[in-house]
């Protein structure tokens, strides 16, 4: 079995315990992104893909980081957060598997490490383009500060592993920061807009916008052993995103994105 193919297998086991946790908790995820393509024209994890992402409304998110740590108290996952994880600088959370180890490619960072599941907050957004530049330019600004003052990095260097810890008044401004980029998100949704966003998308700003029937109407669909929900209008999505989405890319561009080496079960897979 290759690289890939272990880290999809734990993935499949971090989906079905999200999925059981927004079951319990009565919450509407869906599978967004790379995630949502191979669900549509794989029925599963694409081939090559190395990592999965998931969304929820911003209410849902929040009841989502709310309950979900007691409920994992006794498992082997660790609900990621910039709270529960203080050097952790990203402004979403991850479920980790707490039985693994990962390195990542260009992404040197203190944070806890585990093969993980991405989980998106879907944010409400004004109508005006105005707003909208002003809210993602604030947004990424900050990000870029706190990514940086969390110390991530693209590769190890010595002078990285020999700077001290960050103090403790360091790491309360550095939480102040963060506290700051989520009110920054979250500015719109108290709003009645008919528009929501992923505003930590990788992709181009208008790519990953849901209109609020898109993410209100779901329907289940096969990803591998599971059942999983997706937007009914999966296909409007998709072609939004990546244009014409059933045909495979050339077999150059057909490489995993993020993790180059894991541990589990006392042994390294590269």
């Amino acid at each position: 079995m290759d690289l890939v193919k272990r880290i999809q297998k734990v993935e499949l086991g971090n989906l079905a315990k999200v999925i059981s946790l927004c079951d319990d908790l009565s919450l509407n995820y869906f599978l967004i992104g790379g995630s949502l393509l191979g669900a549509i024209r794989h029925h599963g994890f694409i081939p090559w893909d190395d990592d999965m992402d998931i969304g929820l409304t911003r209410n849902d998110y929040e009841t989502f980081a709310k309950f979900a740590p007691a409920k994992l108290r006794n498992d082997h996952y660790f609900l990621q957060t910039a709270y529960s994880d203080e050097n952790y600088g990203l402004s979403y959370m991850k479920l980790l598997d707490r039985h693994t180890y990962i390195e990542e490619k260009a992404n040197v960072n203190n944070a806890r490490k585990g093969v993980f599941i991405d989980i998106f907050p879907f944010d409400q957004i004004p109508n005006d383009a105005s707003l909208r530049r002003s809210q993602i330019t604030r947004y990424k600004v900050l990000d870029s500060r706190i990514i940086l003052k969390a110390r991530y990095g693209l590769i190890e260097t010595p002078f990285r592993r020999l700077r001290p810890d960050i103090t403790p008044d360091k790491m309360d401004d550095l939480t102040d920061m963060k506290r700051q980029r989520e009110a920054i998100m979250k500015e719109y949704d108290q709003g009645s807009f008919m528009n929501y966003k992923n505003l930590a998308s990788q992709y181009a700003y208008d790519r990953e916008i849901l209109s609020a029937s898109e993410i209100n109407h779901l329907m289940q669909v096969p990803f591998e052993s599971l059942t999983v929900n997706v937007p009914t209008d999966y296909d409007t999505i998709l072609t939004r995103m990546y244009g014409d989405y059933m045909t495979l890319p050339p077999e150059n561009q057909r490489t995993e994105k993020h993790i180059n080496r894991l541990i589990m079960d006392n042994q390294i897979f590269e």
